[in-house]
């Protein structure tokens, strides 16, 4: 094995290693227990603060709680205070060692500590450190609220006026805007899988899938800040009399009130200093706000002006440094306040014009970013915590079981028809595509601490099937190149080349779908467009380098054979199929099918949509028996006219109880019928109505308008790129294929769902569906792409051909990767959709429909469209490529 092949293995052994320590921990670690094993062993042999080491305060929590009782941030941050404990002396980083914040990076090879020595106030100092652990205790892949439950609360809008608001010229009401608010802070990346949704006329319900959140109540209460941002004038005139207490006023001569105020980090026996009352500027001049690292290494909030919040900041900040007192030499002083507190008062030499400021409030990473969010996301009305409670997994027990069985059995399928049909090179496949599925991973969990669900796990297993793609178009070039007589590694070396132009174009294409996708996706749309733009990159590193090392190797090896059961011969080319000619036919039959499809989306447009785009009723019942939820279930699909029904149970938090309460949501109208059925179907449960609201839809108009205009934005994206790329004809085709595919995918899934009566499949669009319809314009472009990148090989490559055999033959050296890779992604479908349970069966059925459609499509859509563009003259074509000029000696038939 050369030396260049050895460097790329231990390269490709490092990423791995790496991707494995980013997704550990596998499971939550009890916090106590986490905590102990994170101190060093000269920390907890020495008594750094006066008191027990930190093995000793464990022991002694651990015989205060219940035996049953885990120790948890709670009790630890008591216990703390009790006693006056300094955490950060157990847990500091060693002497030469940089610590971080909440790294997950390296922690399997080195303990660097936590770096907290920068924060004053020890209680600060003690939550950083704990708050530290807590993160760093729980699994790096985290369930979302169908795997696992999670925490859910109410907040209400102080001022009833507040809520009853008219509503803006946009139509949203002050209800709505709290709503984006709130998202915008909680899921800013779109893959944290949160819940927010209107309850009642003046509440929103938050679900946030994580149950561990209960230990850190601290976060919850910061959600509500309204993060009101004010910069104010510090009087630092040596005749003002100096302030004693927080909260004392005073007035100087020329009227102007001022208050006594303290910095929020403020250090014992700390004087307060005037700060005028009304405010000189508010949030309104900040265009960003981020966390960033300050030159010691702690953490500040920066912030980027408008541009005429840029020339007001400079104005104040040349109007503080004109008002210096010359007689004691004092410096002026800029007061940055946040929700009434004083964050920061930095002394002002001279006007500032850069554009950009800084709050050093000597801030953890958490309270920074944190900060950050809520300061780009502002709140106009007061919000006050209602109800605080935890939820059951939304979904049960036995379909979680079913559905985690038939993605195992997807990928199991997949694996085992690829090393069936290309041996060596079918295990090389499964390796690259594994370590893809890896990356992908370890990407989301360990940098965007991604929520997983099981649609996404669903999407992930698809993602397999999806990414043998490109490895399958390689195979099949190299077959290509061993059956004209080439050695095993010529052929490998001419396979990678002629392979490698269709890969880039292929998933540039879909790249450019996702970047439009994150750029004007909000919430789980542009969650989509990140998992989907990581997925592309990934899936093209481990095609283009990591299966050809692995090919590389095995060449070195000794083995000849890598891509089929025996030996390729060369033989005499098969039989084409002319698919041109049933162009016309296929043609208008798709049409006509997308056209009844659109109907049936037309005539069901009342139900069509679920509880999660326009909302419902939600009823809570109490019961003496609990009832299971694959029961519910059952005892459900016996009534009629029920609609949708979604179910959890709830606790209240610190209750000890593991479920008080079973909530009930369904359309509007149907909650009590769906209550006296249940209650007729299990009369021992004892079921009581307790209440009974409204709750509005979960995924906003915002998100809906989002989705439409990023996937607009995305075809005129994909358009421009193919036109550029190829030419205008191919990216009428290609955009074309892609609208008949989404058109035809969901008119199918909606007239047969209703057709079946909801037995293969609902045909009614829950949130998770939104991802499954943005999936296929990604698969649609990819597999057009494929056969236009062909069509335009055999151009060149046939320089006196015309334009109609010209696509028969690209079509035809194609046809066996669409075959294949139809194979590998209906084998993963299928499976989910079979023997998957819930919303994964309308997640899966979509995608069978979009594999067909898709692979239809490029064959007789985007062709055909190509074809006429040009009217079938390929010196129409080859006018707007930069391609050879040929002497032309046939005709242009059509």
């Amino acid at each position: 094995m050369n030396k260049s092949t050895t460097w790329k293995l231990i390269f490709t052994a490092l990423i791995i290693v790496i991707s494995f320590t980013l997704i550990q921990p596998f499971e939550d670690q009890e916090l106590g227990g986490y905590a102990l094993s994170q101190v060093s062993s000269e920390a907890n042999s020495s008594n750094h603060t006066g008191h027990e080491n930190f093995a000793e305060v464990i022991d002694n929590l651990r015989n205060q709680l219940p035996e049953d009782q885990p120790i948890d941030y709670g009790a630890l941050r008591s216990y703390g205070k009790r006693n006056r404990l300094d955490y950060a002396a157990f847990f500091s980083p060693p002497e030469g060692v940089l610590g971080t914040v909440g790294s997950r990076i390296f922690p399997v090879w080195v303990k660097p500590g936590i770096r907290s020595n920068h924060v004053k106030d020890r209680d600060k100092r003690n939550d950083l450190v704990l708050r530290t652990l807590l993160k760093n205790s729980q699994a790096a892949i985290k369930r979302g609220l169908d795997l696992r439950g999670g925490i859910a609360f109410t907040m209400e809008i102080t001022d009833a006026n507040e809520s009853d608001s008219s509503a803006s010229p946009s139509g949203a009401t002050p209800m709505d805007k709290v709503i984006e608010i709130m998202s915008e802070r909680l899921n800013a990346f779109g893959v944290a899988e949160t819940l927010v949704r209107k309850k009642g006329d003046n509440a929103i319900e938050i679900q946030i899938p994580d149950r561990t959140t209960k230990q850190d109540p601290g976060i919850i209460e910061e959600l509500q800040k309204p993060a009101k941002l004010e910069f104010r004038v510090v009087n630092v005139n040596s005749d003002a009399p100096i302030p004693l207490q927080e909260g004392e006023e005073w007035t100087d001569d020329e009227g102007i009130p001022y208050v006594a105020m303290l910095r929020s980090d403020a250090v014992a026996n700390e004087r307060p200093i005037w700060v005028k009352r009304l405010w000189s500027a508010d949030g309104d001049i900040i265009e960003e706000a981020y966390a960033k690292q300050d030159q010691m290494g702690g953490w500040e909030v920066g912030l980027d002006f408008t541009s005429d919040g840029g020339k007001i900041f400079g104005d104040l900040t040349g109007e503080i440094a004109n008002a210096n007192d010359p007689t004691s030499g004092a410096l002026g002083r800029l007061a940055i306040v946040l929700d009434g507190q004083l964050e920061s008062a930095p002394t002002v030499k001279q006007r500032i014009d850069g554009g950009s400021a800084v709050i050093n409030g000597n801030f953890s990473f958490r309270e920074a970013k944190m900060l950050s969010d809520i300061l780009n996301n502002p709140l106009k009305v007061s919000l006050t915590i209602g109800e605080k409670y935890e939820v059951s997994p939304t979904l049960a027990a036995g379909a979680l079981s079913s559905s985690l069985n038939a993605c195992l059995l997807g990928a199991v399928l997949i694996i085992a028809f690829m090393i069936t049909w290309y041996k060596a090179g079918g295990i090389v496949a499964v390796l690259s595509v594994g370590t893809n599925i890896l990356l992908v991973i370890a990407v989301l969990a360990g940098l965007f601490q991604a929520t997983f669900t099981l649609p996404g796990m669903a999407a992930l297993v698809l993602t397999i099937g999806m990414a043998v793609d490109a490895n399958i178009l390689i195979f099949e070039r190299i077959r290509e190149e061993l059956r004209s007589g080439k050695n095993s590694e010529n052929a490998l070396e001419g396979g990678y080349a002629k392979a490698f132009s269709t890969i880039i174009d292929a998933n540039l294409t879909t790249l450019i779908t996702a970047s439009i996708l994150i750029w004007l996706g909000t919430g789980p749309v542009k969650g989509f467009g990140i998992t989907l733009a990581i997925g592309i990159v990934t899936s093209v590193f481990c095609a283009l380098f990591i299966s050809r090392l692995l090919m590389n190797v095995l060449l070195q090896l000794g083995v000849q054979n890598l891509i089929s059961l025996q030996k390729v011969e060369k033989r005499a080319p098969r039989a084409e199929i002319d698919f041109h000619k049933y162009r016309v036919p296929a043609f208008i039959m798709s049409w006509a099918i997308v056209a009844v499809g659109i109907f049936s989306v037309y005539t069901n447009q009342d139900k069509i949509l679920g509880i999660d785009f326009r909302g419902g009723e939600e009823l809570i019942a109490s019961f003496d028996q609990q009832i299971d939820p694959e029961v519910i279930d059952q005892s459900l699909e016996k009534g009629e006219q029920l609609g949708e029904v979604q179910h959890v149970y709830r606790s209240e938090i610190g209750s000890g109880e593991e479920s008080t309460r079973l909530v009930l949501q369904t359309e509007i109208g149907k909650a009590r019928n769906v209550l006296d059925a249940l209650a007729q179907a299990n009369p021992s449960a004892g079921l009581m109505e307790e209440g009974l609201s409204n709750i509005g839809a979960s995924v906003s108009n915002q998100i809906k308008d989002d989705a439409i205009l990023s996937v607009v934005v995305a075809l005129l994206g994909i358009l421009l790129y193919v036109a550029i790329r190829f030419e205008m004809g191919y990216a009428i085709g290609a955009v074309i294929a892609t609208i008949h595919d989404v058109l035809m995918t969901i008119g199918l899934f909606v007239l047969i769902g209703t057709v079946s009566g909801g037995v293969l499949c609902s045909g009614q669009f829950t949130a998770p569906m939104l991802a499954s319809i943005l999936m296929i314009v990604g698969y649609s472009i990819n597999d057009t792409i494929v056969v236009f990148d062909r069509i335009r090989e055999e151009l060149e490559m046939n320089p006196v051909t015309n334009l109609k055999k010209v696509i028969m033959i690209a079509i035809n050296r194609v046809l066996s990767r669409s075959i294949l890779t139809s194979v590998t992604t209906l084998l993963a479908a299928l499976s989910l959709w079979i023997f998957g349970a819930g919303v994964i069966n309308d997640f899966a059925f979509v995608f069978v429909i979009g594999i067909l459609t898709g692979t239809f499509s490029s064959i007789f859509i985007a062709s055909p469209i190509f074809f006429l563009w040009h009217k079938g003259d390929r010196k129409h074509v080859e006018e707007g490529e930069i391609l050879p000029k040929y002497d032309w000696q046939t005709s242009s038939d059509k």
